[in-house]
């Protein structure tokens, strides 16, 4: 079972009771030729609403591996998962997805924009999944991405800006569909240090408004400035 660093609250506030999330005894394996082997080994972890962590690994360490699971990319796993008090682990394929959509927004290293859209259509398109109309689509799409200081590039496309400006359309696509949890998968690896530094600022900002924030990164430097440090190695979360 996780223990908390040293800069994280009491061992009581995580207790699954208040828990966004809930994970029980997660064990991921995966095939070698006709080896089975587990790459995510009984992974116990509470998070509550509003909590800003890190999930810091080495590559190998299965970090990525449990992002996919946190993030409702990978459903092929032993133990017990809930969201937001509801159980992934006992989903079909299209209930995880639905609930992906609903409650999760990510943001991903290499930004995953769609080269053939403006900014605007970019941030509207998990919009256009969960079903919302054109109108309020684009009405979303313009707020957030004045809020991430780039509305005047709303008609550009991802080929025609610097990379810290596709990190905040990233952002605004992640933040428009009013998630309940936000992931990033080390949002800063494809940015220069001060772009790094102003991206950053912005998710610090984010936690200050009571989002619940979990970032995957290799980097200790940003791991160390959030309030929450989760460390994974070989499968395993360190005590």
């Amino acid at each position: 079972m996780l223990k908390s660093e040293p800069n994280t609250s009491t061992t009581a506030k995580h207790s699954p009771m208040n828990a966004l999330i809930s994970m029980k005894g997660i064990t991921r394996y995966f095939l070698e030729g006709e080896a089975r082997f587990a790459v995510l080994k009984d992974i116990s972890v509470n998070i509550e609403e509003g909590e800003y962590s890190a999930i810091i690994g080495q590559s190998g360490s299965g970090k990525s591996t449990l992002l996919n699971i946190l993030g409702c990319l990978d459903n092929h796993f032993e133990g017990n998962y809930a969201l937001k008090g509801e159980e992934v682990s006992t989903m079909d394929d299209a209930q995880v997805s639905g609930l992906r959509n609903r409650l999760i927004g990510f943001v991903f290293q290499s930004f995953n924009l769609i080269p053939q859209l403006t900014l605007s259509e970019n941030v509207e398109v998990p919009l256009y999944y969960l079903g919302i109309d054109r109108k309020e689509r684009q009405a979303r799409s313009l707020e957030f991405l004045e809020k991430m200081k780039i509305d005047h590039r709303k008609n550009f496309f991802p080929t025609q800006i610097s990379g810290g400006e596709k990190q905040r359309c990233a952002i605004a696509r992640a933040l428009a569909s009013h998630p309940s949890l936000i992931l990033a998968d080390e949002p800063t690896g494809n940015l220069d240090s001060k772009t790094g530094k102003e991206i950053m600022n912005i998710f610090d900002d984010l936690s200050s408004q009571g989002k619940t924030i979990i970032m995957v990164t290799h980097d200790n430097e940003i791991a160390n400035r959030l309030p929450r440090v989760i460390r994974i190695k070989d499968g395993v979360i360190e005590s």
